[in-house]
């Protein structure tokens, strides 16, 4: 795995896991930074950790809800046992009011790329900060967000991408309510769309051909069977406590893209709904295995598209 990655086309073989999980997958180069993405329980941390092992590397975390202190195990962070194995950066350090984005995790990420770590996650749009750059986009007024929260609550999000311009609209996933408002609030705030700015991005702070970049890519039916499992196990784990504990300060719009960051772990609205007396736990667990599922069909569609020279890892 030494070789810099290619895109995925015919003369790329992608790997096949065997059925004890990244045991065979060749080590990759030591002298880069490796790069792991890949839906929800597919495996990543797992990888993760067996690379750092054996390379003795650090791992440095990529999923935007797993910065938050508010979710341990909701959010499938690595174990106490796993962060003694080796060095874990960036995991469960933002409180719940503290504001965080790509910019935080980009600045953050920086000391840490001169050691060569693995750098896991689900969180897309970190990698792609990381290996293409970020657009330097001036920040929203408040005003404007509650505008824009407004418009989606009475007229739907089909209101908001009418209003783009063309360009963003064709570069955007129109199922997506929270990068839809954005694109709306960029419009808005500064009269350029913000596939305009996002043209004007700057140099990466690492590109894709310094790095080894892994994508998985398991079968659907696997993975769909290990997000139930691991929400069962997540319940069994103490994940209704942790629920139980964020409950005082659960905000009245969770609903809205503009949430706070930390009410978007998978499962947290369902099982505050539980703990409401509104839903029963089996119907919270149904609700979010489904959920689960729903966002791993998104972050496949979306590591296809984005990610294509990446090297792909198929796990069958």
């Amino acid at each position: 795995m030494s070789e810099n990655p290619g895109r995925i086309n015919a003369s790329i073989q992608p790997r096949t896991i065997p059925s004890r999980m990244f045991a065979d997958l060749p080590l990759p180069d030591p002298a880069r930074p490796v790069l792991i993405a890949g839906p929800t329980a597919s495996g990543k941390s797992a990888l993760a950790l067996r690379i750092a092992r054996a390379q003795r590397r650090s791992i440095v975390n990529a999923d935007a809800l797993q910065v938050h202190d508010s979710w341990r195990v909701l959010t499938a962070r690595p174990s106490a046992a796993d962060e003694a194995e080796a060095p874990h950066h960036l995991y469960g350090h933002v409180g719940r009011d503290d504001p965080y984005s790509v910019g935080h995790w980009l600045r953050e990420v920086t000391p840490h790329l001169p050691e060569n770590p693995v750098i896991v996650g689900g969180t897309g749009l970190y990698f792609l900060a990381l290996t293409e750059g970020l657009a330097e986009i001036p920040p929203t007024p408040p005003e404007i967000r509650a505008e824009a929260d407004r418009r989606l609550a009475g007229q739907g999000l089909g209101a908001l991408l009418d209003d783009l311009d063309p360009e963003s609209r064709a570069r955007l996933d129109p199922q997506n309510p929270a990068r839809v408002q954005r694109a709306w609030e960029v419009l808005r705030a500064t009269g350029r769309g913000i596939a305009a700015w996002q043209a004007e991005t700057g140099a990466p702070l690492l590109p894709l051909a310094a790095a080894t970049g892994l994508v998985l890519m398991p079968r659907i039916d696997w993975l769909n069977a290990r997000i139930d499992a691991r929400f069962e196990t997540m319940l069994a784990q103490g994940a209704l406590d942790e629920a139980r504990a964020a409950l005082p300060r659960w905000p009245a719009d969770q609903g809205l893209p503009t949430a706070p960051l930390w009410t978007k772990a998978i499962g947290a609205p369902e099982l505050i709904a539980h703990l409401r007396g509104q839903i029963s736990l089996a119907e919270a667990r149904d609700a979010a295995t489904l959920a689960t599922r729903q966002y791993a069909k998104r972050q496949r569609s979306w590591f296809r598209k984005r990610m294509a020279d990446w090297y792909p890892v198929l796990i069958p």
